[in-house]
């Protein structure tokens, strides 16, 4: 009993105020990112492609982990897959894993709503999140125009889509406090 009534008494006598830093970790957006450009080992080879501007990227944005093939049930590693039009992910043995690249990208969708988040930074050339640019879906190693599964989902839903060769551009748009200039 005597704890709770010193609880009580230290808690009148703090302020109720919280600070909140300029510019910190409450204040920072949140993006989406590919788990892979961070050192996490999922991709299909079980290896990881972390790259070093991530670093740049998390100086000024929560980054959110996101592996679109995890979420959508599919293990680490395995099969490659491509996409082969619009509709179908097909892994190179010929199974058919275009419900789980759904689920996934669904998945992605859900933890980027959750979040808040308004962009996102994929890995290229992916059957998920692939950005303009993905594998024809011929196991030959040529690239063809068009979207992974996430991507697509991502852009149809108002989310921002960058690759990781795009890093620079991101960082190099004006902050969301930041004040725009005007141009007159």
């Amino acid at each position: 009993m005597r704890e709770t009534g010193t609880l009580k008494r230290f808690a009148k006598r703090r302020s109720c105020r919280r600070y909140v830093p300029e510019k910190g970790p409450d204040t920072m957006e949140n993006i989406l990112i590919s788990a892979c450009l961070l050192g996490v080992c999922c991709r299909y080879d079980g290896e990881s492609k972390p790259i070093m501007q991530t670093v740049a990227l998390m100086e000024r944005y929560h980054l959110v982990p996101v592996c679109p093939e995890q979420l959508g049930g599919l293990p680490t590693p395995r099969e490659p897959s491509e996409r082969q039009g619009c509709a179908v992910v097909m892994m190179k043995s010929g199974t058919d894993v275009t419900a789980q690249y759904r689920r996934g990208a669904e998945q992605t969708l859900h933890l980027a709503r959750l979040y808040g988040c308004k962009a996102a930074v994929l890995k290229e050339r992916s059957p998920s999140c692939g950005s303009g640019r993905i594998y024809d879906g011929t196991f030959s190693g040529r690239l063809t125009s068009g979207d992974g599964v996430t991507a697509a989902l991502l852009k149809e839903n108002g989310i921002a889509v960058y690759g990781e060769s795009e890093i620079e551009a991101l960082l190099s748009q004006p902050e969301p406090d930041e004040p725009q200039q005007s141009l007159f």
